[in-house]
């Protein structure tokens, strides 16, 4: 799949740019007067003394009677692990959007019956996380700082053509397993970590599984473009992510303040 070009707003969380995270500020100027003048008048009356002869007061300025609403300001993930929950929780909308969509398609409609079960499973699979991270967010941190519910754009897919739906859907679960597996040492919960550690292993069965479809009895369900030189799936840091899924989203976000790799870990 041709890789998407990145819509949202993304800092990198990586340690180069750490120091970053501290400006994007919005600055709200007030209004600014004029104070400490005085007008020493001579020989004038007191009738004439702010109207010699014509009104030179300034008029107060008439209330704009359609003022421009004031932009909302762009949602920040978040820092510590409550930035990991809601990255994840970015991923599993956009995989849970993807499947919807895939399923209201023509492919899925006119598929074999076992590539319509699986379709289904990938589906509901993908619901339940994204259920789950905004409830442990919810609970965690309070709706306010729970990412909001984010809109895309799958324009690039076709959702009538089966090779079209199975490349997106590899690209996806490859990136959502290197995604998790790049934020587990970022996480300091422990309870967290295995409950990253559970849904990685499921996101890695979506993959095998989607390759597997792609290209039967082959060895692309654990492929070298996934696995490293010790046979463990890749990681990736999440301005890898976003540049690769980022381009699905256009809902701006920014990641200005998650967490960095903890050191021996």
């Amino acid at each position: 799949m041709k890789k998407p070009l990145v819509k949202v707003d993304v800092i990198e969380a990586s340690s180069k740019n750490s120091k970053m995270k501290s400006r994007r500020k919005f600055i709200k100027l007030g209004g600014l007067g004029l104070a400490g003048s005085s007008f020493l008048m001579y020989s004038c009356s007191e009738d004439d003394l702010f109207d010699p002869g014509g009104d030179v007061g300034v008029p107060d300025p008439e209330p704009d009677p359609d003022p421009e609403p004031e932009p909302d300001p762009v949602f920040d993930l978040g820092s510590g692990d409550v930035g990991i929950l809601n990255y994840a929780y970015a991923l599993e909308q956009l995989e849970a959007e993807f499947y919807t969509r895939v399923r209201e398609g023509a492919y899925y409609s006119g598929a074999p019956a076992v590539e319509q079960e699986l379709m289904d499973d990938l589906y509901n699979h993908e619901v339940i996380h994204r259920d789950f991270f905004k409830a442990a967010i919810t609970a965690a941190a309070g709706e306010e700082n729970t990412l909001p519910d984010l809109e895309f754009d799958f324009s690039s897919v076709d959702f009538d053509s089966r090779d079209s739906v199975l490349a997106t859907a590899m690209a996806l679960e490859d990136t959502g397993v290197g995604a998790y597996n790049g934020a587990g040492d970022r996480i300091a919960d422990e309870t967290y970590l295995v409950l990253a550690g559970k849904i990685v292993s499921v996101e890695a069965r979506h993959a095998s599984a989607i390759r597997s479809l792609i290209n039967p009895n082959s060895a692309d369900f654990a492929g070298d473009d996934i696995i490293d030189e010790n046979g463990l799936d890749l990681a990736y840091d999440p301005s890898e992510v976003f540049d690769i899924a980022g381009g699905f989203i256009t809902t701006e976000f920014t990641a200005n303040n998650l967490p960095e790799p903890m050191t021996g870990s």
